[in-house]
């Protein structure tokens, strides 16, 4: 479970958001909203270590998670505007390249499934340089699948990918939370009313909104 106590954040000496709390079982899919410039991209960052917080604690199984940050960092998988794929190295490299950093080594069959599943059959060996951003981003989704972790922190995963891919990643946030994964997310996408979507608009915890 993920839990979050009476967070706070600044950036350029502005409070972002403040007194921020919530928690989230197995299961859950929860949508981070509000206007531009409320903290959005910042509250996922720093939840997955690229920043810390002015005040305030994130649980993990009621575990403070910079008593062991490392363990911390095997249960997410984190997703962002940046890829941090290698533009001269095909998606078959890059993801066997990210999945070391992990110590995770899935195997040559794992990583061709996992680009199938994405849609990117017969572009394996193709380099990153020539595949579309739509691509690029599916190449990011594959690697959710091979980390294998219950957390999914995912910044704007819509960006770029077609109609088909829109309805495909639907149903992997689905699938994934059904199999008893939580999911925390930025998006302007906008799901269908039937969609198992929770939501949390910062903006209610940002001081100059009220």
């Amino acid at each position: 479970m993920l839990a979050v106590s009476r967070l706070q954040a600044t950036r350029d000496d502005r409070v972002l958001f403040t007194g921020l709390s919530f928690a989230m079982q197995p299961g859950d899919i929860l949508q981070i909203a509000g206007p531009n410039g409320t903290g959005k991209t910042t509250l996922l960052n720093r939840l997955v270590g690229l920043g810390g917080f002015d005040e305030g604690e994130v649980l993990w199984d009621n575990r403070p998670v910079h008593e062991d940050p490392v363990a911390f960092r095997r249960r997410f998988s984190y997703l962002g505007h940046s890829l941090g794929l290698k533009a001269l190295l095909t998606p078959l490299e890059n993801l066997a390249f990210l999945l070391r950093l992990r110590d995770l080594e899935p195997g040559a069959s794992a990583l061709m499934a996992a680009l199938a599943r994405v849609g990117l059959a017969g572009y394996e060996d193709v380099p990153v340089a020539h595949l579309s951003a739509g691509q690029k981003r599916r190449v990011g989704i594959a690697r959710l699948f091979l980390e294998k972790a219950p957390l999914w922190v995912l910044d704007e995963p819509f960006t770029a990918i077609d109609q088909a891919g829109v309805r495909a990643l639907e149903g992997w946030l689905v699938e994934h939370a059904g199999q008893g994964g939580m999911i925390v997310l930025t998006t302007h996408h906008l799901f269908p009313e039937s969609f198992p979507l929770k939501r949390l608009d910062l903006s209610d915890y940002c001081p100059e909104a009220h």
